[in-house]
C-alpha cells in the first residue's frame, strides 16, 4: 500500500526474516490502545479453511444480494473469477480486463482493484469496477497515471459484456501508488469510492497540492467519494454532499486520508462505514467516517502530529483544526509499526462481523495487516472507553508465510481471508480462506 524508500526497505527486512524462519520473533510485538474498561477478543483463536486458490492477487471478495450463492474473487491482474456455490472456481472469468489495464511491475500498487455489484443487480445486471489504465507517457508527471470508476453489465450468457463499459470517473494522479480502490454501496443507495492521496511520501511532491491532496478540497484525491449512479450524466451528487453549492469539489464525502485501501459498511447495529487508512511510517487506523469530516492526514498521522521532516519522529505539535478551522477527527483504532519490534506495516481493512459461526466475535471489527496478521477490535462497552484491539490466533498465516492483501464478506455476513506469499502482483500462490471457529 506504499512503494516509497521506508516500504522498500522493510519489504527487504520482512523477507530476509521470513527466509531465516524467525518469523515468530517477527510478529511476536503488538503494541494496544488501554481500554479496561471493554470486553477484549484477546487469546481468541480462529481456523481458517481454504476455499480457492490459483490466484496471483487476490485484492477483493464481494457477495451480490442476488439469492446465487456466489462469490466473486478480484484479482489485481484484470480478472474477476466466480467462486460457484459447490466451492468451485468457474473456468471462464466473469470478467477479464487486462487488456485495457496498465502494465503491472512485480511490486505494483495499481490494478483492478474494486468491484461494487449495483443493489438491484439481481435484476438489472449493473456493476462498477475500479482499475488503473495505462500510463500516458507523453503527459506532465503531474497527471501521467490515472484510476477509472467504470459501469459494466452482464450479458445474456450470464458474464459481464467487455463491450457495456462505460467509464464514470477518471481519477488523475502523479504516481503508481496510493490507489486505494474499494467500492461499495451504501445504506443509502449510493456508490462510495476509496481514493488515496496521490503517492509517494507524507503527501507532498509532485502531483500534489501544496496543503497536501488529503486537505486539499479541490482534488478527488485523498478522498472518501459518495456518487449517484442511477441519475444524472454520467452520474448525480447526492444533494447533501458536504461541499454542494459551496468551494470544494461535489463528489467529496469525507476528506483528510492518505491511502484509505478497504472499508465497509456495518451490516448491523447504526451501519456505520468503517474505513482502514494505511499510515506513512508508524501509524495504521480505521476511522468511523461521517458525512463531511476531516481525519486529519497529513496534519496527523493516526492520533499523532505528523512530522514531514522526519517520518519516525512524531511532530512536537499540530494544529487540531484543518484548512477551513473544521475539528480534525482521531481514529477508533490506531496501531503502531513500531514498538519493541514491527507489529504491522499497512492494514487491509475488514468489517464487523455480523454471521453466527464465530458468537464470541460478533460486532467485533475484524481486520487483516499486509505483513501477515488478523485482528479483532472489541467495541466500546462505555461512553467512557474505547475500541480495544488484539490480535487473532490462527497458525494457518504464520506457518505459510503469507500476506494479507483483504477480507472479504459472503451473503451470510461470514468472512474471508484473501492472501498471496508474494508482497505484489506475480506467480500463482493467491489464495482465499474461511474463517471458521478453531477445533
Amino acid at each position: 500500500m506504499r512503494h516509497n524508500t521506508l516500504l522498500l526497505l522493510i519489504i527487504l527486512t520482512t523477507t530476509l526474516t521470513l527466509l531465516s524462519g524467525c518469523l515468530a520473533q517477527f510478529f511476536q510485538s503488538l503494541s494496544l490502545l488501554p481500554n479496561p474498561t471493554s470486553v477484549p477478543p484477546a487469546g481468541t483463536r480462529v481456523s481458517l479453511e481454504l476455499v480457492a486458490e490459483g490466484f496471483i492477487s487476490p485484492v477483493s471478495l464481494v457477495s451480490p444480494e442476488d439469492d446465487t450463492g456466489r462469490l466473486f474473487i478480484v484479482d489485481q491482474t484484470g480478472v474477476i473469477s466466480t467462486l460457484t456455490p459447490d466451492g468451485k472456481v468457474a473456468e471462464k472469468p466473469f470478467l477479464d480486463i487486462r487488456d485495457r489495464m496498465a502494465t503491472l511491475a512485480s511490486l505494483d500498487e495499481r490494478g483492478l482493484l474494486g468491484l461494487a455489484f449495483h443493489p438491484d443487480f439481481k435484476h438489472n445486471g449493473r456493476l462498477f469496477v475500479y482499475y488503473s489504465a495505462p500510463e500516458q507517457v507523453e503527459a506532465p508527471l503531474e497527471i501521467r497515471f490515472s484510476n477509472l470508476v467504470s459501469e459494466f453489465r452482464v450479458g445474456p450468457d450470464n458474464q459481464v459484456d467487455p463491450n457495456s463499459e462505460r467509464i464514470l470517473l477518471p481519477i488523475i494522479k502523479g504516481s503508481t501508488s496510493h490507489n486505494a480502490g474499494q467500492l461499495a454501496f451504501g445504506p443509502d443507495g449510493y456508490l462510495y469510492i476509496g481514493v488515496g492521496d496521490g503517492g509517494c511520501c507524507a503527501d507532498v511532491g509532485i502531483g500534489h497540492s501544496p496543503l497536501g491532496n488529503g486537505q486539499d478540497i479541490s482534488t478527488l484525491q485523498g478522498k472518501i467519494l459518495r456518487i449517484d449512479v442511477d441519475s444524472g450524466d454520467p452520474y448525480g451528487i447526492p444533494a447533501d454532499n458536504p461541499f454542494v453549492n459551496r468551494a470544494g469539489r461535489d463528489e467529496i464525502f469525507a476528506y483528510g486520508f492518505r491511502n484509505p485501501y478497504r472499508f465497509s459498511f456495518d451490516a448491523g447495529g447504526n451501519h456505520n462505514l468503517f474505513v482502514a487508512d494505511s499510515g506513512e511510517a508508524m501509524w495504521e487506523e480505521v476511522d468511523i467516517v461521517t458525512l463531511g469530516g476531516n481525519y486529519g492526514w497529513n496534519i496527523k498521522e493516526g492520533p499523532s502530529c505528523f512530522n514531514r521532516e522526519n517520518f519516525l519522529m512524531t511532530a512536537a505539535s499540530c494544529p487540531d483544526t484543518g484548512p477551513h478551522h473544521e475539528p480534525l477527527i482521531d481514529p477508533i483504532i490506531a496501531y503502531q509499526h513500531f514498538s519493541a519490534g514491527v507489529v504491522g506495516l499497512a492494514i487491509t481493512g475488514g468489517y464487523v462481523y455480523r454471521g453466527s459461526a464465530l458468537p464470541q466475535l460478533y460486532g467485533h471489527y475484524i481486520s487483516g495487516d499486509w505483513i501477515g496478521k488478523l485482528f479483532a477490535a472489541a467495541p466500546p462497552q462505555s461512553e467512557s472507553s474505547s475500541w480495544f484491539l488484539a490480535e487473532l490466533q490462527t497458525n494457518t498465516l504464520s506457518a505459510s508465510r503469507r500476506f494479507v492483501l483483504a477480507l472479504g464478506q459472503d451473503a451470510d455476513r461470514e468472512l474471508y481471508v484473501l492472501t498471496s506469499m508474494q508482497p505484489g502482483p506475480t506467480g500463482n500462490t493467491g489464495q482465499v480462506f474461511k474463517i471458521i471457529p478453531s477445533p
